[in-house]
């Protein structure tokens, strides 16, 4: 019987759905609470951490890469063993994106649905119109954070998923019979293929994690007991670092052998030229709420932005005098000096540098005086990540604009 894995945006209908198909089906649910409670069993990590790195913003704090890719890992081990039971499960979340294509006995659904009819559905459900905004907002941009560092793709791209249905052409029942009709088919079943393909993602899913434990950050695949291991990081010593990762592989029970070779993430360190030159190069971010701003710095830092951050007013100021930045983006409350103050010494000292707002608590009156002390843009949170990124771009035209007149004179 399949495995079901559903991903479903916010007021999609998600639970509904999956309540249906397990209905149909006969099937048991799989939870999160099961993963990372399996996940934390194999590994010395707190069953919250892997919650975190699924459903949590990124931050500079806890987004090491080593320590991201560790969680990671033993969350996958977690997954290949739920899947391998021989029983029809249905499981709701993010974390069917770690399911290998090979695992076809694993059907994969997306639901999705327009801006307009999610809002429809939440304002049914009781929601206000703001609070489901934000809500969806934040949804996609920690969904876009997850698909973002596992396979570099969007999260609605269909081809992550085995079947795509958009929840604003269909109904609850629709969805559950289209699913259903999908999980009985022949190709869904459980073949001898399809048990050495999940003896080989469990093998792979067991070396991956020894890596990880190791301090190793590589992409590991198995077939039939051989263990390939891509080297995504330059390693000064490449082939000292290859008979480490191959020793440590073949400790792992059921490898009957392994190779590592860089793969295609290796780079040869050098100096680079592939820089946007729509971009600023020279960012700050000054918000007290340190996990939002940390998460900001993070995914403007996927755009090719090296953002700096400060966390008060008073911080910000200071940096300012050392390293004037070409743009800044401000919040306006937070404790000691606020943002509006920062904003009226920054545009006095340093008139060239352009401060966009990004404020949760905003009023017009703080928007019309903002603007009248030079804010190159006003913003409120939640803030789309494009929105933000082209508002960042237009406010380093107008700088460069400006250099240009000044050169010209």
């Amino acid at each position: 019987m399949a495995i079901v894995v559903i991903d479903a945006g916010v007021f999609c209908g998600g639970p509904e759905v999956a309540a249906g198909v397990r209905e149909r089906l006969c099937a048991a649910e799989l939870t999160d609470q099961e993963l990372f409670a399996a996940a934390a069993e194999s590994s010395d990590i707190a069953a919250s951490r892997f919650e975190k790195i699924v459903y949590g913003p990124r931050s500079l704090l806890d987004g090491v890469r080593r320590d991201r890719a560790r969680l990671v890992a033993h969350l996958r081990t977690a997954v290949a063993a739920a899947i391998g039971g021989g029983e029809a499960r249905v499981y709701l979340g993010r974390v069917g994106h770690l399911v290998p294509p090979a695992l076809t006995h694993v059907l994969k659904v997306c639901l999705g649905g327009t801006h307009d009819y999610r809002l429809q559905q939440a304002l049914a459900e009781g929601v206000s119109k703001r609070e489901a905004q934000r809500r969806i907002s934040k949804d996609d941009g920690l969904r876009a954070d997850w698909t973002g560092d596992l396979f570099n793709r969007g999260p609605w791209e269909k081809d992550l998923f085995d079947v795509f249905i958009a929840m604003q052409d269909t109904s609850v029942e629709g969805a559950v019979e289209m699913i259903t009709t999908h999980a009985l088919l022949p190709a869904v079943a459980v073949t001898p293929s399809v048990e050495q393909a999940l003896r080989d993602f469990r093998l792979a899913a067991a070396v991956e994690a020894a890596l990880a434990d190791a301090g190793h950050d590589v992409d590991v695949t198995c077939v039939d007991g051989a263990v390939r291991i891509l080297i995504k990081h330059h390693a000064m010593f490449l082939e000292r670092h290859q008979r480490e990762l191959v020793d440590i592989a073949t400790a792992v029970p059921g490898v009957r052998s392994a190779a590592a070779r860089p793969g295609p993430q290796y780079r040869e360190p050098g100096i680079s030229f592939d820089i946007d030159i729509e971009v600023p190069s020279k960012v700050m971010l000054v918000d007290d709420e340190e996990e939002f701003v940390l998460a900001l710095s993070e995914r403007l830092q996927t755009r090719r932005m090296s953002p700096v951050v400060a966390f008060n007013g008073e911080q910000a100021l200071a940096m300012v005098e050392n390293d004037e930045p070409e743009v800044m983006v401000l919040d306006l409350k937070m404790p000691g000096i606020d943002g509006m103050e920062v904003l009226r010494r920054v545009k006095r000292t340093h008139p060239s540098t352009e401060v966009i707002i990004l404020t949760g608590h905003g009023t017009d009156a703080e928007e019309v005086l903002a603007t009248e002390l030079g804010a190159f843009a006003y913003l409120r949170k939640p803030v789309d990540i494009e929105v933000l990124t082209e508002t960042m771009k237009a406010a380093y035209r107008r700088l460069e604009e400006g250099r240009a007149e000044n050169a010209g004179d």
